[in-house]
């Protein structure tokens, strides 16, 4: 029996695939804990509407992904930071202050999660923190600490 999978089964595939099972398997297992429906023409005719959505939607994303790498590049951020004698930060500067500032001083929205900083900044001057926005896309922020008075 051809049955449509609405949630990843073990050993049989992934949600949205059409695959082939026996009776018993799809009736007494599948079908009670809605892992899966029958693959009828309806069904089939629908998973591919929704195949088709999911992937216009990943194309968006991506250049929706493409656009923020390149909004980041002629954008600076300026963060201020209280700091002790010699130039050394209290505390360092964390992802989520970086996320923050570049969306109230550029209007790019990116996840704390997203940005990946190498080394802890905890002195003044200028980084460049990179920035990974998904489907294999990265960014450069360039970001400048100065001190807060």
């Amino acid at each position: 029996m051809k049955v449509i999978l609405q949630q990843d089964v073990r050993d049989h595939g992934k949600k949205g695939q059409m695959v082939d099972v026996s009776d018993g398997y799809a009736r007494n297992f599948l079908f009670p804990r809605k892992l899966a429906i029958p693959a009828t023409a309806d069904n089939i005719n629908t998973m591919k509407q929704k195949e088709k959505a999911r992937l216009k939607q990943m194309e968006e994303e991506k250049a929706n992904a493409i656009a923020n790498a390149a909004k980041l590049e002629s954008c600076i951020v300026k963060i201020s930071a209280k700091a002790g004698e010699n130039g050394k930060l209290f505390g360092s500067v964390t992802a989520k202050e970086i996320s923050d500032a570049l969306e109230a001083q550029c209007g790019i929205s990116i996840e704390k999660n997203r940005i990946v900083i190498s080394d802890p900044i905890k002195s003044f001057g200028t980084f460049e923190v990179k920035c990974k926005l998904g489907y294999e896309v990265s960014g450069t922020i360039h970001v400048i600490i100065a001190e807060s008075k």
